[in-house]
């Protein structure tokens, strides 16, 4: 045992060591080991030193964070005293401070012969599955096994006849076996934050149950014989998809809590309602039930069309009709829908940017379909299925059908559909009147409605955000909308290139008044990744606001009170918009926070080029998506005989594609931005330049899209930052005079016309930044110097590639340089 400890002659001090240790360990036939950072190694050598008194213990506290903790595991099964043990991970902690799950996979099969164990925690560890010696212990009345990877609990789990609590909080359960009906002394059952979809009807078999917490499952319903429960005190079911309830809970005689936030009831019995101690904040209550969906079924005695490709109309009469496009886009027109006979028109379009305004994170799924007559409202909705492209790589988003009123677009209530034979994906909703149709993927919307007495919003994307609205904060009730973004410490770390950056998930709140709150809302964000509130660094934390377009972010650290828990910030704000917590060491988080938003609005690319030397002017220049670059690069495999084809260069919207290939074909592909910079349509707000880089290819370009960024942030400093670029004060007078009353233009024609100017100066970007920063703009200054560096990465990165693919010498080359 000692030669397996590496203990050597350090763990053979004699007699009177091994008193000492156990003299300060083993107390009343208890062992609480789990509070050193090597008690495994404590118990192992206590065990084989003093294993008369060991075998003793009836109370055992391990960490299964211990590296020794399968040696251990095979001592247990001799502990036949033994009442308590507990195995629990999370004391060990990464570098970030996050706490870490125990190694604990399985327990050896003869701990099932401890017939004395009543007390099993095995808390914080890596389980899939619940030990199978766990139902042989006859005398276990308390189980815990929260935070671990459970999916299934054992169908025979009811053989635990003398469990009176039972936890498995924090796993991934998606059902329960029918024989948990069968724990008849059952107390406490704490199931919450798993993913349940239903409760078996046994449930109401546990009769001596006192609390039962289901909350932050995905039940839509209850069963009804948890009417059962006579001894039941509190029921938690909050942040649950629960649609009804039953009635008969209301006359369960103990009750004392029933908790109902945060599900998606429209109305509640009466009788549950009025109890005093229900709580119902967070749920549509008295909103409109959605319209029931059609389906095939409702269909069978209405007349049907199948249009050809060539078709672009169609009539409805009083008796309803069932509709099929060509490009599969569906109509159902019930009976009645239609008054008297209507020629209904239809085309898809290909989306102009123009009229189809994404939002920001938006992607679009589909080609724009036009219904006429535009304006005419049917009796009753008309129910429209439209394809769209499933986004495979898009997650914790939404899609939705977005409709034109001929003002502005706006969201439709969505149900998403997938043919069962086709296996297309299909938006669902439903219409009183036709314009203009698209489907977008966006990412999660939760909303309420706030009264005057106040409310609770939570996130279905992270139920740890949270917006509380106290009594009084509105005269009139209004409808507030939620929306977070993801956002992962490697993405962070990509961006900023800065391993010590952190973030927390993006917030974005907004609401249908324009008026601030009466009353501050109270707001709660998780902490960064990595970062407790054991081992935060205030002076280290920001949390920033942003205006609704992304372009500002301000540090509004000093302005508000915040308050930290273990896990969480909270702080009160009276206006809604995009709020976010950083924790850097960077000064000009604001100018680092918006480069970072920036490109997590873009989406990748791949290109793939390829060129042949027995023929030089074939060349194959192949733009993918990140998530089918390796069936494509397979199949190229299969077309082309010869070298690898190139490494992918992955490419954002406002970045350049250079490419070179052999015998002097070259290209220089610019990927067109888009700009939403002022009202005016044209390229640059009116201006028209040649293409511009500046500096060069060893120290970094600015590209026209860098120095457009970079315009939407000089503002009114911008006469103080021409004439340190060396304008003239001629020059920054004519140009105010023939910009005069738009800001805008006159800061594009200054930066631009200065740009013109030193195009041929390949030391111009030093003089940018120099410029930037005698001018009082740090943040500038540091925003230029991130994308040059980026810029010098890229270079030497695509001097490696062509040196490597130069030396080739197959039959075919690929080369692709960025």
């Amino acid at each position: 045992m000692a030669e397996l400890l590496g203990l050597g002659d350090e763990c053979r001090e004699g007699a009177l060591g091994a008193l000492v240790l156990a003299g300060s360990c083993l107390a009343d036939n208890r062992l609480n080991l789990d509070v050193y950072p090597d008690g495994c190694r404590r118990f192992l050598q206590l065990f084989e030193e003093q294993r008369g008194e060991v075998v003793q213990v009836e109370f055992l506290r391990l960490s299964s964070n211990d590296h020794l903790l399968g040696t251990t595991l095979g001592i247990l099964p001799h502990l036949k005293h033994l009442k308590s043990l507990v195995l629990k991970g999370g004391y060990a902690r990464d570098e970030f401070g996050s706490c870490q799950h125990g190694s604990l996979t399985n327990l050896p099969a003869d701990v099932g012969n401890l017939r004395c164990l009543t007390h099993l925690d095995l808390s914080f560890n890596s389980l899939s599955t619940l030990p199978s010696c766990i139902l042989h212990l006859p005398s276990l009345r308390v189980l815990l096994v929260s935070h671990n990877s459970l999916v299934a609990l054992p169908e025979d789990f009811g053989s635990l006849s003398k469990l009176t609590f039972f936890s498995a909080m924090k796993n991934q359960l998606k059902d329960l076996p029918q024989s948990i009906g069968e724990l008849a002394v059952l107390q406490d059952l704490d199931l919450s934050e798993n993913a349940l979809e239903f409760l078996p009807e046994e449930v109401g078999n546990l009769h001596n149950c006192t609390e039962l917490d289901l909350s932050g499952n995905r039940l839509s319903s209850i069963p009804d014989s948890l009417a059962n429960l006579k001894s039941l005190r509190r029921l938690h079911l909050h942040s649950n998809l629960l649609v009804t309830v039953p009635a008969s809970l209301a006359s369960l005689p103990n009750l004392s809590r029933l908790d109902l936030q945060n599900n998606c009831l429209r109305a509640v019995p009466p009788e549950i309602q009025t109890l005093p101690f229900v709580y119902l904040r967070g749920n549509p209550l008295g909103e409109t039930e959605p319209p029931p969906q059609a389906d095939e079924s409702s269909a069978k005695g209405l007349r049907r069309l199948f249009l050809a490709s060539g078709e672009d109309s169609f009539t409805v009469t009083s008796e309803g009709c069932k509709v099929v496009l060509a490009c599969g886009i569906h109509f159902y027109f019930p009976p009645g829908a239609a008054s008297d006979p209507l020629r209904i028109y239809f085309r898809t379009l290909a989306p102009d940017p123009q009229c189809v305004k994404l939002r920001h994170h938006d992607v679009l799924l589909s080609r724009v379909l036009e219904l006429q007559p535009h304006g005419v409202k049917f009796q009753q909705e008309v129910q429209i299925w439209m394809p769209y492209a499933s986004p495979q790589t898009l997650h914790q988003r939404e899609v939705v059908v977005r409709t034109f009123s001929g003002q502005s677009w706006s969201d439709l209530r969505t149900r998403v559909e997938q043919k069962r034979k086709s296996k297309k994906h299909m938006a669902h909703c439903s219409v009183l009147h036709f314009s203009w149709f698209l489907v977008v993927s966006r990412l999660v919307q939760n909303e309420c409605k706030v009264p005057t007495e106040g409310t609770l919003l939570f996130s279905s994307v992270d139920p740890n955000i949270k917006v509380t609205f106290p009594a009084g904060v509105t005269e009139e009730t209004r409808s507030v909308k939620l929306q977070v973004l993801p956002v992962s410490a490697e993405e962070i770390e990509e961006i900023t290139a800065d391993a010590g950056c952190r973030a927390s998930p993006l917030l974005c709140l907004s609401q249908d008044s324009l008026l601030d709150f009466l009353r501050p809302v109270r707001i709660q964000l998780p902490l960064p990744p990595g970062v407790t509130g054991l081992n935060l660094d205030r002076s280290r934390l920001h949390l920033l606001h942003g205006d609704l377009e992304g372009q500002t972010w301000d540090d509004i650290t000093s302005q508000v009170v915040l308050e930290f828990t273990h896990l969480y910030a909270v702080f009160e704000v009276t206006h809604f918009s995009w709020y976010w917590l950083w924790y850097t060491t960077k000064t000009y988080i604001g100018g680092i926070a918006k480069k970072v938003y920036e490109r997590l609005r873009m989406y990748q690319v791949n290109f793939i080029a390829l060129q042949r030397k027995k023929d030089p002017e074939q060349v194959l220049l192949q733009c993918v998506p990140k998530h089918k670059v390796d069936p494509v690069l397979k199949k190229l495999q299969d077309r082309y005989r010869g070298p690898e084809p190139s490494d992918m260069v992955e490419m954002f919207e406002g970045e350049q594609f250079f490419a070179a290939f052999e015998r002097g074909i070259s290209i220089d592909m610019g990927m067109r931005l888009k700009p939403r910079w002022g009202e005016n349509p044209g390229p640059l707000n009116g201006f028209s330049f040649p293409p511009l880089n500046l500096g060069n290819a060893e120290t970094g370009y600015l590209t026209q899209a860098n120095l457009l960024s970079i315009a939407r942030r000089v503002g009114g400093d911008w006469q103080t930052i021409g004439l340190n670029l060396g304008l003239t004060y001629q020059q920054i007078e004519r140009i105010g005079y023939n910009n005069r009353e738009d800001l805008d233009k006159q800061i594009l024609d200054m930066l631009f016309s200065w740009a013109q100017q030193n195009s041929e100066d390949h030391d111009c970007v030093n003089k940018l930044i120099t410029a930037m920063k005698e001018s009082g703009r740090q943040d500038i200054a540091d925003e230029i110097e991130t994308i040059i560096e980026l810029g010098r990465q890229k270079y030497r990165e695509s001097i490696r590639r062509v040196g490597l693919e130069q030396e080739s010498s197959t039959e075919d080359s690929a080369i692709a340089m960025t």
